[in-house]
This record gives structure tokens, sequence and C-alpha cells, in this order.
């Protein structure tokens, strides 16, 4: 992977560079920064470029031995860690790692809920188990095999269970030689903070807008004007452009069961908060939680749109119209209110707790929200 396929970060991949020419190599980094800006893209392209065997002045050769294996992210001394499921006696990496290749080498931007149903977890929530650290400690103490440095990505690892966070610290605590960590999170503060104090932390911001333009009129047939107006509802996010260019059916799932649910709470017709509640609860678990989390957005959306400042809001044109007439139920007297119960939904579908019961009790609080 290339420094030059990802779109803008043109500073994170400047510093990285300059870093490697310096020799400057810290044992443990922590990219972090918003779903769909490139983290992982810019580990895997950092990790090819301090093992090239012939670095050029802004990439990867990508001609030398080490390179055409970190093309198919084959290299044997590179090694990635990632939320999985436990299926058919599936429970570490390893197990998937063939199925990883693959789909990270078809997606460069991609999210936790996308792989996960690629791997088909259905219900199962996504984690890196306890067993995944026995794992990290055997390839480890293994030597080199032919890289300057032995690396080892770790995606999302906020998913990481308790025992297998602990000794991971343990190992950056005290690294083995020509070792190198790259963490990618999107929630770096769910990371217990003893190993986040022992990492450089990279901050990856927002793709500029212009970034995602020129990207948008590169890769799809889409007008300039077109372009602008994605690029705006994206709000720094690649993947979230992709979606939105793409008609994505999660997308448009999330939405009209978002209609729905709203709709049947005005109404306050138990019989239809029922149905909706039963039909959320009928999707995995990291679909609800996605869910929720696009709740959350599309308040914060409609409450702003009521400002009457349109480059403030990033709605495509389906939600646009839906809020013309729903946005004024979102007042400064609800905003606080519903933005915590739809938080607080999302902590009990993560602590398992009863799907629909979760939803239920969510529609009824609506309910009385939408009163207000």
């Amino acid at each position: 992977m290339f420094f030059k396929d990802i779109i803008g970060q043109e500073d994170v991949k400047e510093q990285l560079i300059s870093s490697v020419k310096k020799g400057i190599i810290p044992h443990a980094r922590l990219f972090c920064g918003p779903e769909g800006v490139g983290k992982l893209s810019l580990a895997i392209s950092y990790a090819q470029y301090l093992n090239c065997l012939d670095p050029q002045d802004s990439d990867s050769c990508g001609k030398c031995s080490s390179c055409l294996k970190y093309k198919k992210l084959a290299h044997p001394d590179l090694h990635f860690v990632f939320p999985v499921i436990k299926k058919d006696k599936k429970e570490v990496c390893d197990d998937y790692i063939n199925e990883w290749r693959t789909f990270v080498g078809e997606h460069h931007y991609f999210s936790l809920s996308q792989w996960l149903a690629y791997v088909g977890a259905e219900n199962a929530q996504g984690m890196i188990y306890a067993k995944e650290s026995e794992e990290i400690i055997r390839k480890l103490s293994l030597k080199i095999y032919e890289a300057k440095y032995k690396t080892m990505i770790i995606w999302l690892p906020e998913k990481m269970h308790e025992a297998c966070a602990n000794k991971l610290l343990k190992i950056i605590e005290e690294p083995y030689d020509k070792t190198v960590f790259i963490l990618v999170s999107n929630t770096p503060d769910q990371i217990i903070t003893t190993i986040q104090s022992r990492c450089q932390r990279v901050n990856i911001h927002n793709i500029a807008e212009g970034a995602i333009v020129e990207a948008l009129k590169s890769e799809y047939n889409i007008t300039p004007e077109d372009a602008v107006t994605v690029a705006h509802i994206a709000n720094g996010s690649y993947l979230k452009a992709i979606e939105t260019i793409s008609l994505d059916e999660e997308h448009k799932f999330f939405f009209n069961l978002f209609v729905q649910m709203m709709r049947s709470s005005y109404a306050r017709s138990i019989k239809d908060i029922k149905a909706i509640a039963n039909e959320i609860a009928t999707v995995g678990r990291e679909r609800q939680k996605n869910f929720l989390v696009y709740c959350q957005r599309m308040i914060r959306e409609y409450f702003v749109s009521n400002l009457k400042h349109s480059e403030m809001v990033y709605l495509n044109q389906e939600e646009n119209r839906f809020g013309n007439r729903f946005a004024p139920f979102i007042n400064e007297k609800n905003i606080i209110d519903f933005t915590a119960e739809l938080a607080l939904a999302e902590r009990h579908i993560e602590q398992n707790v009863n799907a629909k019961m979760v939803f239920f009790d969510l529609c009824l609080k609506i309910t009385m929200l939408l009163k207000r």
C-alpha cells in the first residue's frame, strides 16, 4: 500500500516519512481519529515504507521484495490484530487472515460493521479475545525473518478483551528489539490509559473537503457540483462519501428505521412502537449500535438545521426532505435528553441488554421528548 493512494492527509504522510528518514522509529504509535479518514491505510503504508529496501523521497519503491510482499499483506514480518467473532472454532486473527487480506486489499476505507458483515458475524459483536494475547507473544518471540522491523498493526485496540490488553501493555513496556507496534483506533479514550501513555500519538483529522472532491471526480462518474455536495455531506470521511455516492443500502436501511421509529413514537401507537422495536431487535448487535450512532447524528443535524445555516448541516436529499417537517420537533428543550437517551441505549446494547426491551423503552421515552 502506498502513501500516494491515500486521500489527503499530506501533513501526516510528511511527518511519518520524515521520521523514518531521520531514524526516529518509536516502538509504539497510536493512530487515532474519526472513522473513514484513512488511518489503517496510513499504518500499512508507514510499515511498508519502514521496511522498503529502496525507499524513495515520498513513498515506497513498490518493486523490492519487501514491497511486493506488502502488496499482498503477506510479509512474514507483518502481523495484524483485529476484531473477530467466535465461529466454527475460529477465535484468533490468524483464523481469519485470508479473509482479512482479501477484504483490506479491496477496501481501503471501511467500517467495523462492514468487516463483520464480510465474515458473517450476524448477531455477534466483534472482539479481540483474550486468546489473541498468546498469539501476539508467540509471533513477537520469533526472530525477524527478513525485514528491518517486525511490525504489528492492531486495528481497533479498543475492542480488546481486558486480559489481552494487559498482556499487550507488558510487551509495549518491555518491547522486543526491532519491533514496531501501530495501534489504529477510532475511540482512543476507550483504550486503557497505560497503553495510551506508552504510545506516541498520531492524530489523524478529517480529510480536507477539496481532497475528497478531487478523489470523487477521479474515481466516480460524477459532476463537479455533485462531488462538492457529497464531500460536504461526508464531513471529512471518505467512507461516508463512498456510502453517499453509492446509495449505501445500510444507510438507507437506517434512515427508514429512524423514520418509522420517530413516526410511531410521535403517534403514540403502542402496536407500532412494539413492531419497530421488534424489527430493530432482529438485526445484529453491531448493526443496532451503528443504528443508534446514526440516530444521534440525525438528531444533531435536525437540531442544527433549525439554526438556518445550511453550511453546517450534513444531510442527503432524502434525510433533508424528512427534516423539513421533523426538524422543528428537535429543539433546545429536548436535544440534550434526546442525545442522552440514545447514548444510553447504545451502552445497553453494548452490554447485551435485551434488545426488544431497550428499543421499546427508547421509543416510549422519545414519545415524551417529542411533545416538549
